[in-house]
């Protein structure tokens, strides 16, 4: 997949751009608040369909225009496209592909697949469980548009349950409700646990491997994937999870309705990290933690690679300046092939790597 130019008007501090990148290596430099990371937040909004650090598509729209809109042309599966999205306030984004309006977001899955390294991901392993499900989501949301689908209903699922129980006491009518919403969320959690599991295993494949290297052979890291404890084998089929999510459900019944929260579902689930035997988010240093980062966000680098048979596009996005000399040639070794954009604030930050091409920005604007 290669990213070959990009068109912006009114995006973040980006008036009117239009700029061609390299098919190898492109190096990014600018001081701090210039528009580096917006330009990244752009292309990587066609692969996820929504910002990385942005709550809403309006955030995404320059402060005193009405619309945004942006256009990507790219080779992906040996085909040419070109992916426009238009922003408005208090109005629906639009897609299209190659001219054709898109019915939803979902029809982009596969055309541009990104992994995305900012600083935000070296506490990956130190934050809570909602960092790595999203780490997990994104991750397979690229590579399996039904799983898109189906996390996306679930959350909306969930929203609507906990509004009842939150609720129930004051409007008796709606308790009937509280089965059907159950119900449906086992359905889609089946889907939601398999999808996870099996992405898991390839990732307790790769990253031990990755992280390996980079500690010398030194450290072990291994991942388990934590979810409804009814689940006795995450990889079971779509039926079995199915069963199991409901009787948990079931015996969880009267708790939600005392606490009015939902306690049964994959919207709990974790990845347990360890190095050495031990939970890396309680016992490991801030140096191991970033290297079991480092190996999460390259194995899914490996995975989209296998699945796709085509590298992703690779964003460093200023993560070079927060890793130490060691991790930063670690990091530039191990990303040989495809496209890659890094940001960087000097041009030494790009460490050994040799860049293809130079985009120099200053306030919205590439010379």
């Amino acid at each position: 997949m290669i990213v070959k130019a990009i068109h912006l008007e009114d995006f973040r501090n980006y008036r009117g751009l239009y700029t061609t990148f390299d098919p190898g290596v492109n190096v990014v430099v600018g001081e701090n608040a210039q528009g580096k990371t917006n330009l990244v937040e752009a292309i990587r909004y066609f692969s996820a369909c929504r910002s990385h650090r942005a709550r809403t598509d309006s955030e995404l729209i320059a402060f005193d225009a009405p619309s945004a809109r942006m256009v990507l042309e790219l080779e992906s599966r040996h085909r040419d496209f070109r992916l426009e999205a238009r922003l408005r306030r208090g109005a629906r984004r639009s897609l299209a592909s190659n001219g054709v309006k898109l019915k939803s977001a979902a029809e982009l899955s596969g055309i541009l697949n990104t992994v995305l390294f900012c600083p935000e991901d070296l506490s990956l392993i130190k934050e809570g469980a909602a960092v790595r499900r999203r780490f997990l989501d994104d991750a397979i949301s690229q590579l399996r548009p039904r799983y898109a689908a189906a996390v996306g209903e679930y959350r909306r699922l969930q929203e609507q349950k906990t509004r009842i129980l939150k609720d129930f006491r004051e409007d008796a009518s709606m308790v009937g409700l509280l089965d059907t919403y159950s119900l449906q969320m086992c359905t889609l959690g089946a889907q939601i646990i398999h999808y996870r599991a099996y992405y898991l295993q390839k990732l307790a494949e790769l990253a031990p491997e990755i992280h390996a290297d980079c500690s010398g052979g030194r450290e072990k890291l291994t991942l388990a994937y934590r979810t409804v404890s009814t689940v006795s084998h995450p990889l079971a089929s779509v039926q079995t999870l199915y069963d199991q999510l409901l009787t948990h459900s079931q015996r969880h019944k009267q708790a939600e309705w005392e606490s009015r929260s939902c306690l049964s579902g994959p919207h709990k689930d974790d990845i347990e990290v360890s190095i050495n035997g031990v939970s890396a988010r309680t016992y490991s240093s801030q140096g191991q933690t970033r290297t079991a980062a480092l190996a999460l966000k390259l194995a899914e680098r490996e995975i989209s690679f296998q699945d796709r048979e085509e590298y992703p596009v690779l964003l460093l996005d200023d993560v070079l300046s927060e890793l130490d000399t060691r991790r930063q040639e670690f990091v530039l070794n191990r990303i040989g092939g495809g496209q890659v954009f890094i940001t960087c604030c000097e041009e030494e930050k790009q460490g050994s790597l040799r860049a293809g091409k130079v985009l120099r920005v200053e306030n919205g604007r590439i010379g």
